[in-house]
């Protein structure tokens, strides 16, 4: 199979992004757009002129005068100015038909809402071949079928039937379920998650998630990038996207149809077969992607990630002032794939110097149930200098001589230890609740539970893992001015082939091209005359 390459992708880097005229649009018409209470297309309407994105929006109805007290229009033709993006809501049979009338406009990037394509059957999958046809010869991006739509917080666009609009923050989300989207939004009111951009895909028609990682690794708002996948989409692709994605911004993923029951249901779902796990998982190591379990982890991990450094390797230290939750977080760590680390002898001869003589003299430290606030501190100012700790899990349980909240603050300014991850657990309810405020507000990730904060561990250790995987296979001793320069050089031969009026470049010119990028080429010499 030939090798393509995502039309969103920049390859110069040259001015706009393909993709900007679909997350900041200036002119959306809404095909399909109604007063019927209830409706997809009153929702998404609704939606799109409630919160203000610095455009403005065409409802496109030829059966009504108005819509929402907005002037419509008969057909997007009939729209003034030029049309970025189209969101069609109509039925599936009538799809084709819209979508020609965007090529014909020359729109450039359209959201089909529309459900009843390929995972209806074969008559389905016939019109969706349709759309595809229609769309690819008049170069027409398109989000879905099937889907949500998309929400972009940064710039104020809500073109989704979504019933809330997320607060902004740095959290990427695409989801082929629209309904996991909804429920995650709802989620993230009471948990304060915000995003940069929630993404909808739906079957994948024509954009996928390799569309989307391409367009958010540029996007400055956006810090993580967190998906919740059935089938991958165009491996190829995918694969090239998350490699490059993975290197500046952590990319995490929750992959659906792991089991045979849940693969049949992910077809009729989206109507895309989701491929062998293993490879899958091969895949996602190999691409620089941390793949998690829940739901709760995936974007648990993307907020750990914003916080703390990630471990060079998956030896842990355990503070704690009981010994039930050490053995505990113990079993935790080596269950998948973490080790208890080895005190070195002079890190045991300091805390013995600064803890009371029945310490436990080992890992995890016990520092014992009447310890204060300077334990705490003096213990984990030893241990974090002990190079054989990757990282560290503080666990307090409230007992009556403890200080939850000045043990806390006490260990605030250890936030930030360079290249060591600082994870807590503060376990009780009321009594330590300010205390693990005070921790999350710091930076430092608090759990009600030692072996949830050992998970959390174990998905820094992997991922930091599959990063260096990703590493060994790039060469990062790069010479900036020299990428610099050649790029400059590329855009100028660029710019001449295209002053000269072609699309082609010689020999010459290819190989001119290649050599800007330092791709090795074979010597070439361009003869002026037969001498």
């Amino acid at each position: 199979m030939a090798a393509t390459v995502d039309p969103v992708v920049d390859v110069l880097e040259e001015g706009k992004h393909p993709l900007d005229s679909l997350f900041r649009p200036k002119r959306v018409a809404v095909v399909g757009a109604t007063d019927k209470e209830g409706s997809v297309g009153r929702t998404l309407l609704k939606n799109l002129i409630s919160n203000p994105f610095g455009g403005v929006v065409y409802p496109v109805n030829p059966k009504r005068e108005h819509v929402l007290g907005i002037l419509a229009f008969r057909s997007i033709a009939a729209c003034p100015g030029h049309v970025d993006l189209v969101i069609v809501v109509t039925p599936a049979a009538t799809v084709p038909g819209v979508i020609q009338d965007c090529v014909d406009q020359g729109v450039k990037n359209a959201i089909i809402i529309s459900a009843g394509f390929k995972e209806v059957g074969p008559e389905g999958e016939k019109l969706e071949l349709e759309v595809q046809r229609i769309a690819t010869k008049g170069n027409l991006r398109i989000v879905g079928p099937n889907c949500l739509g998309i929400i972009c917080p940064t710039s104020g666009l809500n073109a989704s039937f979504a019933n809330l609009m997320p607060q902004k923050g740095s959290v990427a989300f695409i989801s082929q379920s629209g309904a996991m989207i909804t429920s995650v939004l709802d989620w993230s009111v009471s948990q304060k998650v915000g995003f940069s951009a929630v993404i909808s895909i739906g079957s994948m028609l024509d954009m996928d998630f390799s569309s989307m990682i391409f367009y958010l690794a540029k996007d400055s708002a956006t810090k993580s990038i967190v998906l919740y996948m059935e089938s991958i989409g165009n491996a190829r692709n995918f694969l090239s996207a998350a490699r490059e994605c993975s290197l500046t911004k952590p990319i995490i993923v929750i992959k659906g149809g792991r089991t045979d029951a849940a693969a049949k249901a992910a077809a009729s779902h989206t109507g895309s077969l989701t491929g062998s796990d293993a490879v899958l998982d091969a895949a996602f190591k190999r691409a620089g992607v941390l793949r998690v379990d829940s739901m709760s982890d995936l974007f648990e991990m993307a907020d750990v990630l914003s916080k703390q450094p990630l471990p060079n390797g998956n030896r842990l230290a355990i503070l704690t002032n009981a010994g039930g939750p050490g053995v505990l977080a113990t079993d935790a760590l080596a269950s998948h794939g973490g080790v208890v680390a080895e005190l070195s002898p002079k890190t045991v001869q300091d805390l013995s110097g600064v803890l009371p003589a029945a310490w436990s003299h080992g890992n995890p430290i016990d520092v014992l149930g009447d310890a204060t606030a300077k334990h705490y501190a003096d213990s984990l100012e030893i241990v974090a200098k002990d190079p054989n700790c990757d990282g560290f899990l503080v666990i307090l349980t409230p007992q009556a001589m403890t200080a939850p909240t000045d043990c806390a603050v006490a260990l605030t300014k250890y936030a930030k230890i360079q290249g060591k991850p600082v994870l807590a657990s503060w376990m009780g309810g009321p009594d330590v609740a300010p205390g693990a405020k005070v921790l999350n507000d710091a930076g430092i990730p608090t759990y009600a539970y030692p072996d949830m904060a050992c998970r959390t561990f174990n998905y820094m250790h992997q991922y930091q893992t599959n990063l260096d995987s990703n590493y060994d296979r790039i060469d990062l001793k790069v010479d900036l001015e020299a990428v610099q320069a050649g790029k400059l050089q590329a855009q100028k031969l660029i710019a001449s082939v295209r002053a000269s009026g072609r699309s082609l470049l010689t020999e010459a010119e290819s190989k001119l091209l290649l050599k800007a990028y330092g791709i090795p080429v074979t010597p070439c010499e361009l003869a002026n005359s037969l001498q």
